[in-house]
């Protein structure tokens, strides 16, 4: 008894692309059917072909986007060295984002002279 190869599952967002390649072709005929032909039957067709192309195409790009990112095997320090470096160098990222928050907040710019000028207006007609 022989054992088959099955090709290894491709990739959501590689699915994605090769739907979305077959849409476009067949959108391109349709378009070009359509154009081809004066019958208002078949230009008709070719709409209603190409309306379900696009909502194909729209559905695959939502399971698409459902899938979770592909993971990128993220290694490991190869070094304990590289360790502690990874963790000064996250350490100091961290302290710069709080020292920047601690920092006062710049004077408010005074107001603008027409805003001031509406006010007065408006204060004329008592409005506010």
């Amino acid at each position: 008894m022989s054992q088959t190869q099955t090709p290894a599952a491709p990739s959501p967002r590689q699915w994605c692309d090769a739907i979305q390649a077959k849409l476009m072709a067949a959108l391109d005929e349709a378009w070009r059917i359509a154009e081809s032909s004066d019958d208002p039957a078949v230009q008709a067709r070719a709409r209603d072909k190409a309306k379900l192309c696009a909502q194909m195409a729209a559905a695959a790009r939502k399971i698409a986007a459902m899938s979770p990112p592909a993971k990128t095997g993220k290694a490991g320090p190869e070094h304990p060295l590289d360790l502690i470096q990874d963790f000064v160098r996250r350490m100091d990222k961290a302290t710069t984002a709080i020292e920047a928050a601690e920092e006062p907040a710049p004077e408010p710019q005074p107001r603008a002279a027409q805003a001031v000028a509406m006010q007065a207006a408006l204060a004329k007609l008592k409005r506010r």
